[in-house]
């Protein structure tokens, strides 16, 4: 059953068959109800331990206290703690949060989505898609409630949280070549994600800063192990490989196992950068040097934005998240 944090008044409104108005009503004690239907709705109230107080905050403000979020890809580490991060900051806010997940990004999908949740009265709403396909979908829309977006890797902008991944590129690359690495290859992140792009910019842009080959990326089809693994046998089969940096913690893992599979040391005769700081990638043997994101703090930005474009208050552009190199055991000089 939901706790009375997560309950609203729709919630009670369904499941005593009346409407959300009838519930305020009752709540707030008017006498024009009759005792059939204040039965049904308090019997409503208590079957799901509904939060009178938030009841009252909401008629005061004329608000549902509900935020919506729509999330596409929730299994991706960076989008569950994305979500994580704006459950709890709506929560210290007082609001609560319906989530509603799409597992295609295209104009149908995120259109429908955004619809049940306007439908079910949400004063705001978050979007964790962070896909080139869903900018133009987005910036088409027309809707009474204001939005707030997860663009990862974008520039960024009074209406989107972005985190600079194409920084965080850059510092694994150079930390790869300052170890004495010729050059730096790439696992790369899958088609159509912004941070793909992103990291993949990083990584040629420090490259070509520093004058070094560009050799072949290594590419995915997602962001899983499997995809790393399978890359890791390819470059298991090039000599010239001794410096990786995959676009994810979760690649850099499959990466690091199939090397071993085939008898190759890391950081000995491959060195392995991953990115996000997935909180297993400390455990990974060897520990894994990456780029830490702090996620959370994603969601924290995005719902605060929310909150000052739901009050009316004038929207900076909202500057990007800076990442962090988190140097462990896997780099090291090449022989």
């Amino acid at each position: 059953m939901a706790t009375n944090r997560s309950v609203r008044m729709i919630d009670v409104a369904r499941l005593a068959g009346v409407s959300q108005q009838t519930v305020s009503r009752v709540v707030n004690g008017h006498s024009n109800v009759g005792s059939d239907v204040r039965d049904r709705v308090e019997h409503a109230i208590a079957q799901l331990r509904y939060n009178r107080n938030a009841a009252a905050r909401a008629l005061a403000t004329n608000r549902s206290m509900n935020l919506g979020v729509l999330s596409y890809s929730l299994p991706v580490h960076g989008s569950t703690m994305v979500l994580f991060g704006v459950a709890e900051e709506a929560r210290r806010n007082g609001y609560a949060t319906s989530l509603v997940s799409i597992s295609a990004v295209d104009s149908g999908s995120i259109r429908a989505a955004l619809d049940t949740l306007v439908a079910d009265s949400v004063d705001g709403i978050i979007v964790l898609a962070p896909m080139s396909a869903a900018e133009p979908v987005l910036n088409g829309l027309d809707l009474d409630v204001p939005i707030v977006r997860f663009e990862q890797g974008s520039p960024g902008s009074s209406h989107a949280v972005s985190m600079d991944d194409a920084l965080g590129a850059r510092l694994a690359t150079r930390h790869l070549l300052d170890l004495g690495h010729e050059s730096v290859w790439h696992v790369a992140g899958p088609p159509g994600w912004m941070a793909s792009d992103a990291r993949r910019a990083g990584w040629l842009a420090e490259l070509s800063a520093q004058h070094r080959t560009v050799n072949p990326e290594f590419m995915t089809v997602d962001w899983t192990v499997d995809s790393g693994y399978a890359a890791g046998l390819a470059i298991a089969e090039n000599p010239a490989v001794t410096a990786v940096l995959a676009a994810n913690d979760s690649m850099a893992l499959g990466v690091m196992k199939a090397l071993t599979e085939r008898g190759l040391a890391v950081p000995g005769d491959v060195s392995v950068v991953g990115f996000d700081d997935m909180s297993e990638a400390r455990y990974f043997q060897p520990g894994l040097t990456t780029i830490r994101l702090d996620f959370n703090e994603v969601g924290r930005v995005a719902v605060d934005r929310l909150l000052q474009l739901m009050g009316g208050e004038p929207a900076e552009s909202i500057p990007a998240i800076t990442p962090e190199l988190i140097v462990r055991a896997s780099t090291a000089a090449p022989r």
